[in-house]
């Protein structure tokens, strides 16, 4: 079964394609429009050129469903970029229309601007541009699909662990501290089995504890002593909480806890 990455990858590669076949395609259609304009009758006679002047184009239909899959994956993987993807489409306040402001729906719309009947810049040559543009943005993202991903995956990871640290405190106010402190135990633990991953470590235990992957961490030189004790007497606090035998955790070693993991989830990567 493919993963993740994998069907993100496999997304952006068949946009890609799509979006060439296209381009080339019209290409094609206003190679043979502008072959009989010069009479090229003979050429015209081509069986395949025949069926590129009798068929309907079909760019702009298959231009629509390309950019509607296309805008929503390069507003998930290249936010920077989307405004820029969208105007080349479309450009919602503009104050005239020249080769610089001229967007793909306008050539759609069929408007261009002329001169004493002559345009005064190739429409269909601005089209072009502005849609290989917008395939270069996606070709640029699969370039950097991995990194792009592991920036995502940590974005989201961190608006949990956030979440979860505010469940902590909600606890901690109404003088849980048991099951405030075991939520933001559970945070330090998977940030840390994270950053075991992101630095490709190995972790012989299963189920491993923050003291194991605090050991592993510290071998592997992601943080030094001060760092290694640090996270070393969270996870004495973490253990309070969650092991019954032991005794009660003070209220001020689990608002220790709390703060402690969210320096953890933001400064140790």
């Amino acid at each position: 079964m493919a993963t993740t990455n994998e069907l993100i990858r496999q997304e952006l590669e068949e946009l890609i394609k799509e979006g060439t076949d296209i381009s080339n395609h019209k290409y094609k259609i206003e190679a043979v429009k502008e072959l009989a304009r010069r009479g090229k009758s003979k050429l015209l006679k081509d069986k395949n050129i025949q069926n590129l002047t009798e068929e309907p184009d079909p760019t702009n239909s298959r231009y629509q469903k390309w950019y509607t899959r296309s805008l929503p994956v390069v507003r998930q993987l290249l936010p920077e970029r989307y405004l820029e993807f969208q105007e080349y489409y479309r450009i919602e306040k503009r104050k005239d229309i020249s080769a610089t402001t001229y967007t793909i729906s306008d050539y759609f719309a069929g408007i261009t601007l002329t001169r004493m009947g002559q345009e005064i810049f190739s429409s269909f040559g601005v089209f072009v541009q502005k849609f290989r543009l917008q395939i270069e943005i996606l070709e640029s993202a699969l370039a950097r699909i991995d990194s792009i991903l592991v920036n995502i995956k940590a974005v989201l990871q961190a608006e949990i662990f956030d979440n979860e640290l505010s469940v902590a405190n909600e606890l901690l106010k109404k003088s849980h501290l048991r099951a405030s402190g075991a939520v933001a135990g559970v945070v330090i633990e998977r940030h840390l089995g994270q950053v075991a991953v992101a630095h490709s470590l190995t972790i012989r235990k299963k189920d491993s504890t923050i003291s194991d992957l605090n050991d592993a961490l510290k071998t592997a030189g992601v943080f030094d002593v001060p760092g290694w004790r640090f996270i070393q007497r969270l996870g004495d606090i973490r253990n309070l909480c969650v092991h019954s035998k032991e005794r009660e955790p003070t209220r001020d070693e689990v608002e220790d806890l709390i703060r402690g993991a969210e320096k953890v989830i933001k400064t140790i990567f």
